[in-house]
């Protein structure tokens, strides 16, 4: 197995990683499905779950993947392998680690094409259009879509042919404060409307009758997914970050800025949602953050059109939808650059062509996932599990996003606790950050790394598994 260092690279500085690593983390989840579980669980009381999970049990796995990253200077499969001394099964637990984001990229870049066609109609003044019942489900079984997905993929793999520090680290350096800025101003603006004080409630509010066991396994789910955890990418940044850094100051900084987009993605949406229909039934609202993105906020923004007439109400739709393409751009990148970089250590690619060979094995998967949703009835109606007819855009999404993501932190957690070690990690934490040692940070992932947190995760598995699956 041979390494090229010079493809390779690294992040400049800390602050490349912290701004990286957040856009990796950042996505439709946060911009959209958070606020609408926080809605419909609870309101502020699933925003405190939320916040538990996230500091007890998802921050420990965050240091335990860049910690294992750093150590060995690998991806996933190189991580894995070795420290445990070239395991097969646990060679086999980063391949996991590299297919997972694969497939977790294809389903994603279908979605991002989604977001490219509904900015271009925006701003050919189509508003209007894509606020019509039905207008979504027209888009999406539009064979025009492979256009555009050929010119999405062209500007993704060229900004990582500019590797790390001038690819994936310049694009989070621009986009990332962009994206904030832009959230935090289309907030101030929802909240100058008559009525936006009731959604403010609603989302603030907490309402513990609506707490149960499966809003806390949603929260945490939520958490999980959200900060990028078992799809291998921190592991891959991990091994990008510099050994004269802080990895537990930078994951704080990291879990915080992707904790903050949620929370004033949820100050936007939900506002939004009772100042132009203060009847706004939320049990009606889907979940989804595909169903809600492009059938939902379409009239929203349209019913913004008496306030500030169509073409202010187009400017916010597109400022928006603009915001979660930016979302959607960096965790794409950061995704895709899971296998570029296991085909550099593993193989001894150079960049450019391990960035051609994910091109390719990328649109030999991506074509069927595109033709999923009306083009093909083949492909719409692939398969069938759990009484319900799925397109393999559905089985992608089922089986790689919502199953293997907590099998991924089990494996990560009880090989850290169990075949590193604690004291493996402790020595890799220390580094740049004297002070870990003997803290109560240390203790508290001693004692929960390799007992609470894997079964939490194998519970929400298991949970997944029976809900998806079987019903």
């Amino acid at each position: 197995m041979v390494q090229n260092s010079q493809d390779r690279g690294q992040f400049s500085s800390k602050l490349g990683f912290i701004l990286a690593a957040a856009g990796s983390a950042v996505g439709l989840g946060n911009l959209v499905a958070f606020p609408v579980m926080a809605s419909k669980n609870g309101g502020a009381a699933f925003l405190i779950i939320y916040l538990f999970f996230v500091a007890f049990i998802c921050y420990p796995v965050m240091l335990a993947e860049i910690a294992m990253g750093r150590r060995t200077t690998r991806n996933p499969v190189g991580a894995f392998s070795a420290i445990s001394g070239g395991n097969p099964y646990w060679r086999l637990a980063g391949m996991l680690a590299i297919l997972t984001p694969f497939m977790i990229a294809v389903f994603y870049t279908v979605i991002t094409v989604w977001l490219v066609v509904y900015i271009k109609e925006i701003a050919f003044g189509h508003l209007d259009m894509l606020s019509q019942s039905g207008h979504f489900g027209e888009v999406v079984a539009d064979p025009s879509l492979f256009a555009w997905l050929l010119g999405l993929l062209a500007l993704m793999f060229f900004i990582l042919l500019g590797g790390v520090k001038g690819g994936i680290e310049r694009l989070a350096r621009i986009l990332m404060p962009t994206l904030a800025v832009m959230l935090v101003l289309l907030v101030i603006f929802v909240l100058t409307l008559d009525n936006a004080s009731v959604g403010v409630s609603y989302y603030l509010v907490p309402d513990f009758d609506r707490v149960d066991l499966s809003v806390i396994n949603g929260a945490l789910s939520q958490a999980f997914f959200s900060l990028s955890l078992g799809m291998g990418i921190l592991i891959t940044y991990g091994s990008y970050f510099s050994r004269k850094d802080n990895i537990a100051q930078s994951s704080r900084m990291v879990a915080i800025a992707d904790t903050s987009i949620a929370f004033f993605a949820g100050m936007l949406i939900l506002p939004a949602i009772f100042a132009f229909d203060a009847n706004t039934d939320t049990e009606s609202l889907s979940t989804s953050s595909v169903g809600l993105i492009f059938d939902f906020l379409p009239q929203i923004f349209l019913s913004m059109e008496s306030a500030v007439g169509y073409t202010g109400a187009s400017m916010v739709a597109a400022a928006f939808f603009t915001l979660v393409f930016f979302a959607a751009l960096t965790s794409m990148v950061s995704i895709i650059e899971i296998p570029i970089a296991c085909w550099i250590d593993e193989f001894g690619f150079s960049r450019r062509k391990a960035v051609l060979l994910q091109a390719v094995l990328l649109i030999v998967f991506t074509i069927p996932a595109t033709m999923s949703l009306g083009i093909s009835d083949f492909f719409t109606n692939f398969t069938s599990y759990g009484g319900v007819s799925k397109s393999f855009f559905d089985l992608v999404s089922d089986v790689f996003y919502e199953t293997i993501l907590p099998f991924v932190g089990l494996t990560v957690c009880i090989f850290c606790a169990y075949q590193w070690k604690v004291s493996g990690l402790k020595e890799e934490l220390v580094v740049g950050d004297e002070s870990y040692s003997g803290s109560l940070l240390e203790k508290y992932i001693n004692f929960s790394l390799g007992t609470v947190i894997p079964v939490v995760l194998l519970v929400v598995f298991l949970s997944t598994v029976n809900q998806i699956y079987f019903g």
